[in-house]
């Protein structure tokens, strides 16, 4: 994680919460009859390195889940980024560079500035493995 002049902030707390690879939230509110995953909580939390800045969180992909017209909503994780000095949280979401369609078609990100989106994308770097830069 960086700040704007791309320096290690090195006390941050991320935390992100999503569904599962079916698309199924592990939450009461969620009751479509999809599986869900012995021991995915669909929660995590992370601290950044004190000294590069680097976080890291080991999770499933997740699935589509339905957005508010019917349709799908592109794979992501939603994100909330806390720190030193903020006086309240951040929140965004990460989606995935291997998602093209669904990322065309996803209502929220469709109401991101073009320009503006990439930054919400993370990067395939290796097999499921994916680099988010904040």
């Amino acid at each position: 994680m960086l700040d704007g002049d791309r320096n290690p902030i090195e006390d941050a707390l991320l935390e992100i919460w999503q569904a599962n690879s079916m698309g199924r939230y592990n939450h009461p509110d969620d009751v479509r009859d999809l599986a869900l995953d012995d021991g995915f909580t669909g929660f995590g939390r992370a601290i950044t390195d004190f000294e590069t800045g680097e976080y890291r969180f080991e999770t499933v992909k997740p699935g589509p889940v339905p957005d508010a017209e019917g349709a799908f909503q592109s794979p992501h994780i939603s994100l909330i980024v806390q720190g030193r000095g903020m006086l309240n949280p951040v929140f965004t979401r990460i989606y995935f560079s291997d998602e093209d369609d669904a990322n065309r078609d996803d209502l929220i990100l469709r109401g991101v500035p073009a320009a503006r989106r990439g930054t919400l994308v993370a990067q395939l770097v290796d097999d499921g493995v994916y680099r988010f830069d904040v």
